[in-house]
Order: structure tokens, then sequence, then C-alpha cells
């Protein structure tokens, strides 16, 4: 799938439905993804980062309105819009309280569909570019790697993570600006106040990496005279960027993902470790 295309994220058990609404997405140029339950759609959302979601009310397992929770606390900024029978409007007009961007009633009218769809995508570059950080890095990356198609593409993907909580890959060969773009996605993020911490894992000899990294307690070795943090409690409420992680010997990449997974961390030399 094209990175750069628009998606929207089709949530229905109804597999006749999701089909009817790939196909009108489609014919539309918009790129459909399908999930025929909640717990697939959670997990589609931070891998596909979908431009808006269409989520069923009635489903087994997690249902419309516990995704619909789940995703505002994921992704404030993308919208949702509910699919419901006609019996059902006044619980979705409740859901849209909560959050919801609006609804759809069944059956569908296919011109409705797309107005919902194209309001809702509206509405989601708007929160996008709300705030004059987000117009603000756009300039930065623009003015420092050139107004082409690709910085572009690019700019649309930080503008998509930087409103949320994931950890984020960025690929690219040296000196091609992946500093650049942690930088630009920390500062419009919610976190921008707090410290952006890089760390250039090629260039910590392999005996410092972990201490570096974690930190560690007193009495850790032998010159360990009282305790000391490590780069991800610098980072603390901000972002810590790993650059060249693949540098990292393979025995602290498995204790770096387990950070990653748990969000804790240990001192060296302190229990679990």
């Amino acid at each position: 799938m094209d990175p750069s295309a628009t998606r929207v994220l089709i949530v229905d058990d109804d597999q006749d439905i999701s089909l009817m609404l790939s196909a009108l997405m489609k014919k539309e140029g918009i790129a459909p993804v399908v999930a025929y339950n909640g717990e697939t759609a959670l997990k589609l959302v931070p891998d596909k980062m979908p431009d808006v979601m269409l989520v069923d009310v009635k489903m087994p397992g997690i249902d419309g309105m516990e995704v619909l929770r789940r995703v505002r606390k994921m992704n404030p900024q993308l919208p949702v819009v509910l699919i419901t029978a006609y019996a059902e409007i006044r619980a979705s007009v409740e859901a849209m309280r909560a959050g919801a961007f609006d609804y759809l009633a069944k059956p569908f009218d296919h011109g409705e569909v797309i107005r919902v769809v194209r309001a809702a995508l509206a509405e989601g570059k708007r929160r996008l570019r709300s705030s004059p950080e987000d117009i603000a890095a756009d300039n930065y990356l623009r003015a420092m790697m050139g107004p082409s198609d690709a910085v572009t593409r690019i700019i649309r993907e930080v503008n998509r993570v930087a409103h949320s909580d994931f950890s984020v890959i960025i690929q690219g060969e040296t000196g091609s600006g992946k500093e650049l773009v942690a930088r630009s996605i920390h500062q419009i993020s919610r976190r921008g106040e707090a410290p952006f911490a890089p760390v250039d894992c090629g260039a910590i000899p392999e005996t410092l990496i972990e201490s570096e990294l974690f930190g560690y307690q007193k009495g850790a070795f032998t010159g360990a005279v009282s305790h000391k943090g490590g780069k991800f409690e610098l980072a603390h409420g901000g972002t810590l960027f790993l650059d060249e992680i693949a540098n990292l010997p393979l025995g602290s990449q498995s204790k770096l993902l387990r950070v990653l997974q748990e969000k804790v961390i240990y001192r060296w030399g302190a229990p679990n470790l």
C-alpha cells in the first residue's frame, strides 16, 4: 500500500457490508483497510495509521463503543464515524458526545457515506494542523530538506504520528535527515516542552551502552559511587531518539525491546535488569 495514500479503516463483522464499503472507498480513490472485529481494528490503528475509521456499533467481543473509547486514548486526532441501524441512532448520538465524529445509518445512502467520509478526512487534517507548532515543524522540514514531493509525504507521516504515543521507526541512509524528522515529531507532540534526548548507539562503547541507556545503581561496578540516571530517565516525559539502533549488541537490543514493551526500566545493578 502506498504510504502516502489516504486510508479508511472499516470495522464491521458483516463481510458483505465491509466489501461494499471497501468498493465504495476504492471508487473514490481512498485506500480501504478492513477489520472484522474490534480487537483486530485496534491492532491495525498504529500499524496502518488510517485517516478515518468507520466502526460498526454492534460487534461481538469489543464493540464499536469500546473501540471508540480506546481509539480516543490512542490517537485523539483520528476521526471515528460510527455505523448503526436506525433503531440505534439515539445511542449513536450519545457516542458522538463521547467523541465520535459522526454516524452512518443502515441501510446506507452511498452519497451520504462519501459526504461523511470526506468531512471526516477534512476534520482529521484540521486537527493535525490546528496548532502553530505543526505549521512551524512543516516549514522547518521544508527548509532543511527541500520542497519536494518526498518531503511532503514525510511531513504527512510526521503529523500522523506526532499526536500519538506510538514508538516510531525512522528509516533512511546515513545523512538523510532521520534526526531532523525525530526532532519535528517531538516538537509538535504534546511532549514538545520536555527533553529531546538523542543517543548515537554506534558511538558508545559496548561496555557502557546499558549504563548510558538505563543508568546505574550505586555499587553496580567499581567507581559507581552514587546512583546515576540514564538517557531514558533524562528523556522522561519527552522523546528518546536512538540513532543507529541496529549497532547495539544483541543482548542490549533484547533488553531495550523489553523496555519498549513493558514501559519500565531498571538501572544497571538493580534487580530484574
